[in-house]
This record gives C-alpha cells, sequence and structure tokens, in this order.
C-alpha cells in the first residue's frame, strides 16, 4: 500500500489491516494457494477464543480468508462485525447461535463437513463443536480488509468495525425461516438464493458448457450480503475449463476431485498448482487462470468471492475468456501427458488452431 507526500512522492506505508493482521498474533498464509486447508497449522487466536489463520493470497486486500479451529466440545468467543463473511465445514460438526442485538430471539444452525452457511451482517453468533472427540474446523472468506482499512484510514478506529452497535434489521430481524427456508431460483439459470446449504458438494447445479465441456455451475447468494457471494463449478474427468481473467479476490476451494490449475499473465511464463479435497488458490488481478481434470473422478469446486464479476475492474460483467482455439498448444499437450499418466481419455479432442504463417 502506499500514499502520496505532501511532493507528490509516492511512500509505502502498512495499511491499518495489515497493522491489525499482525496484531492478532496468528500464522499468516500468502502467495497463490494453500495446498491442504484441513491441516494447515493453526495457533491460539484469544479474539475468537479458540485456533485460527489468515489465508491471505493473491497479494490483496480486497478480502480474506480465516481457518477457525474448534477444540473438541469447545466454543469460540462471540463475535460480530461490520463485513461480510460466508463460512464453509471443512470438518467436523457443530451449531452456531445468531442473534441480534436488539433481540433476545436466538436461532441456531447445525453444521456438519460440507455446510455452507453466512452470518449476517454484524449480527451476533458464537460457535460450538458438538463433537467430543475430534476438532472442528472451519473457513471464512470476509472482507475484513476493506472495511478494516476504510474504517482505520478514515476514522483512525478499528474498534469501530468490531464494536458498532448498529443493527441492520434490513439484512436479518431473526425471521423463523431464516436459516431453514428451502432457498428459491433468482434467474432462469445459475442463480439461487438460500441461507443455508446443508451439503455443498452435493448441491444441483445448472449445465453451463459454455465454460467447457460437461461443465456445470451455480451461483449461491447468501445472508443478504451485497459484496460476498458464491459459486460452485463442476466438471468431468477428462476436461477442463476455459481460460480466463478477473477482479482480485475469489477463493477457489476445492471440494472433491484432484488436478491443476495453471496461473499466468499475458506474456509470462505458467505456473503449474496441483490441487486436491482442501486446497485453496486465489489468482491474482487480472491474472490468468485454467482448471484442468485429468482424473480419476469428477471435479467440484465452491468459489467466495465479491458481488457482480468480482472488485478490481470497473467493466465487472463477464470475465476475458480465452476460447480453445486461442490457447496456447503447449496446454493442451500438458493436459494430454497428465490424462495418459492417470490412464484417461481426454473428454474432447485437440482443438483445430488457426494456421500460423512462417
Amino acid at each position: 500500500m502506499h500514499v502520496l507526500t505532501m511532493d507528490g512522492r509516492r511512500q509505502d506505508t502498512v495499511s491499518p489491516y495489515a497493522r491489525w493482521q499482525e496484531a492478532e498474533g496468528i500464522p499468516i498464509y500468502r502467495g497463490s494457494y494453500v495446498e491442504d486447508l484441513h491441516t494447515v497449522a493453526v495457533a491460539s487466536w484469544p479474539r475468537l477464543g479458540q485456533k485460527g489463520a489468515f489465508v491471505n493470497l493473491a497479494e490483496q486486500e480486497h478480502d480474506d480468508g480465516w481457518v477457525v479451529e474448534i477444540a473438541p466440545s469447545g466454543q469460540t468467543a462471540v463475535q460480530h462485525h461490520l463485513f461480510e463473511a460466508l463460512i464453509y465445514v471443512l470438518d467436523g460438526q457443530g451449531a452456531t447461535t445468531l442473534w441480534q442485538g436488539n433481540s433476545d430471539k436466538k436461532q441456531t444452525v447445525e453444521w456438519q463437513r460440507g455446510s455452507v452457511f453466512a452470518p449476517p451482517l454484524n449480527c451476533y453468533y458464537q460457535h460450538f463443536n458438538l463433537d467430543g472427540q475430534m476438532p472442528a474446523r472451519l473457513f471464512m472468506v470476509t472482507h475484513a480488509p476493506t472495511m478494516i482499512n476504510l474504517a482505520g484510514g478514515m476514522l483512525n478506529s478499528v474498534d469501530f468495525v468490531f464494536n458498532n452497535p448498529y443493527v441492520f434489521t434490513d439484512r436479518y430481524a431473526v425471521e423463523d425461516d431464516f436459516f431453514t427456508a428451502p432457498g428459491h431460483r433468482i434467474a432462469p439459470r445459475i442463480e439461487w438464493k438460500t441461507n443455508y446449504i446443508a451439503d455443498v458438494r452435493t448441491f444441483k447445479l445448472d449445465e453451463k458448457p459454455e465454460r467447457g465441456e460437461g461443465s456445470s455451475n451455480m451461483h449461491i447468494h447468501l445472508g443478504n450480503n451485497s459484496k460476498l457471494m458464491s459459486h460452485i463449478s463442476e466438471w468431468p474427468v477428462g476436461t477442463y475449463l476455459k481460460g480466463h481473467r478477473h477482479g482480485v479476490g475469489a477463493h477457489v476451494v476445492i471440494l472433491d476431485g484432484e488436478g491443476y490449475s495453471l496461473l499466468w499473465f499475458e506474456g509470462e511464463p505458467r505456473t503449474k498448482v496441483p490441487w486436491r479435497d482442501g486446497s485453496v488458490l486465489s489468482p491474482k488481478e487480472w491474472e490468468y487462470h485454467q482448471h484442468f481434470n485429468p482424473g480419476p473422478s469428477r471435479v467440484r469446486y465452491l468459489a467466495f468471492r465479491f458481488g457482480g464479476f468480482y472488485a478490481g475492474r470497473p467493466s465487472g460483467g463477464f470475465p476475458d475468456q480465452i476460447e480453445p482455439a486461442e490457447e496456447d498448444p503447449a496446454i493442451y499437450d500438458e493436459f494430454e501427458q497428465e490424462c495418459a499418466r492417470n490412464g484417461v481419455q481426454p473428454l474432447y479432442p485437440r482443438p483445430k488452431y488457426p494456421a500460423t504463417s512462417s
């Protein structure tokens, strides 16, 4: 991060969010991906009363990831904050109790591995591990960096984010069916609104062949959020999704399957990232990325991200996508080799690349 000095020079400075994060005293994982959220090391986190770690990928401070581990039969400290959050249950079974500051009425959401939900903005909530033998582990994506930098920069008060009494009743009025209603479609295809998914790994998707051969997808709006949303993608063995790029802030969590992704900026070498269940990756601002499934089973991922089509580009809209005939032939060569290594036949033939003049 930088600021302008009085004479117009740029001066590097530490952001309010970075200062707050370091003061929390837990591990911070950076780079483009974390290999396994199920096993990544965590440490005691006084704010939560349990263990945790930050996952700060893609060199950005728009949103972040939190790994939260709750001890057997343990519970977190009560939380509330002026930033949105999306939660995916990595391991274990438990419950979260939620309420508003102006009401004694409480609701409880029970969860297990694969569950997804969102505590509404600035409500109070507390997580409980209902297993007396094993820890539970959650992965949260929040837009805490945006809000902490805003409050810390304009108001010089990070406390404003964590101790604000305002009640957003338009987001959450503790309705009886807030977390139990089945949800509903809000567009003809690939758009769904709900506040709780019991198991995102089995949630029904819509076909989306424009993203790749046999691809399916669903965009999920949770907790009446306005900044953070999610989508689920799945595609079969022996196929891959089309390469594309967009603004920063998407955290792609692998739910099922094994494969790899390529990350690259235009005109630069590609980085290969292998993944499996529990891996998370996040492309940088306007960095091309492409996801491949050379087997042995279908791949499904969950992306927690900004609403619209990500932050960082004024156009919003659709991603900048590379059609197969436009991609570097070396991409298919590598995919074909990976499929052969696994005894898998690519589902579709080599793209017909345009002839190049000598």
